[in-house]
């Protein structure tokens, strides 16, 4: 949620974070499987295994920071 200040709340950067990087994971993904030169491809493969640990790391922090704000 914004506030007047067009300031985003931490919860939410941590959510959008995560669903940018989520994308990422996929795009790359994406790319390691239809990419014709391997160099590249295992680049991309690389790229969505390491895109992929900053996301489960983001929805880690978004859990316990959503936790901590509902007790």
């Amino acid at each position: 949620m914004e506030d007047h200040n067009n300031t985003m709340s931490p919860r939410d950067c941590l959510q959008r974070a995560w669903v940018n990087t989520m994308e990422l994971v996929r795009d790359f993904e994406m790319y390691s499987k239809n990419i014709n030169d391997d160099r590249v491809a295992s680049f991309f493969k690389e790229m969505a295994e390491k895109q992929g640990l900053q996301a489960h790391e983001l929805r880690e922090l978004y859990n316990k920071f959503d936790n901590n704000q509902n007790n």
